[in-house]
């Protein structure tokens, strides 16, 4: 049976990888976007789903919920949380402590509200695998630099998230496991580091592989896990 996952951040440059590859593995596939211009980077195709709606609104969030768990042939399984963001800042005495809070909004509110949203549907199918919920960290939350600490410690935070999603659910059934990755190899990323050696980077569709293996039920035993996907880089 063929069952449904959500990908936030889906039209991103690691989302749409995600999204690609799981409708390519039969899942149907749930995408909540906001900006239109993302949109081309996901082609309409059978199994893909997109809605519009803003993350960081509950109302919105479970408007997303509902039309994701509203196919009894396809049950939702799983939720891949890829909305959040990256900002340089000063060092901790010339950032603004509103800068700092605005990364923890962003790396994870979204996060938060979708997988509160998400997890009583998982908790209604059938045990004793009822699905998996995967966000994603940062290499940085393990090892830092100067200059970004509201993204280095609410990626930290995200982690720890993860964790106790873990911890909570893994006797229902449900699993949460974090990726991290480095730099990944999206247009976005080669334009701010031109000078990089770009063959280091990872590729998005080889993060979205390792996210398809553990959302499968070949990954049934791995909850709470911490996975780095640092490629060279």
């Amino acid at each position: 049976m063929t069952a449904t996952a959500i990908v936030t951040g889906g039209t991103g440059g690691l989302g749409s990888a995600v999204a690609e590859r799981l409708v390519g593995d039969g899942w149907r596939v749930v995408v909540p976007w906001i900006v239109p211009e993302e949109l081309e980077r996901l082609p309409a195709r059978a199994g893909l789903e997109l809605v519009e709606a803003d993350l960081f609104e509950a109302d919105a969030v479970g408007a997303v919920v509902d039309i994701a768990a509203g196919d009894a042939g396809r049950p939702l399984q799983a939720l891949v949380n890829l909305v959040g963001g990256f900002a340089m800042g000063g060092k901790v005495h010339e950032t603004p402590v509103e800068e700092f809070e605005r990364q923890f909004r962003l790396n994870l509110r979204p996060t938060y509200l979708m997988t509160a949203a998400v997890v009583p549907h998982l908790l209604a199918n059938e045990p004793p695998n009822r699905g998996a919920i995967l966000c994603v960290g940062s290499r940085a939350a393990l090892q830092p630099f100067s200059g970004a600490a509201g993204y280095i410690s609410s990626k930290a935070a995200v982690i720890a998230f993860s964790q106790a999603v873990a911890a909570e659910y893994r006797q229902q059934g449900i699993r949460c496991n974090a990726i991290l990755p480095s730099v990944i190899d999206t247009p976005g990323n080669r334009a701010s580091m031109p000078k990089a050696d770009h063959s280091k980077w990872v590729a998005p569709a080889e993060i979205a592989g390792v996210v398809a293996h553990l959302l499968s039920s070949d990954a049934s035993p791995i909850s709470g896990a911490t996975i780095p996907v640092y490629g060279r880089a």
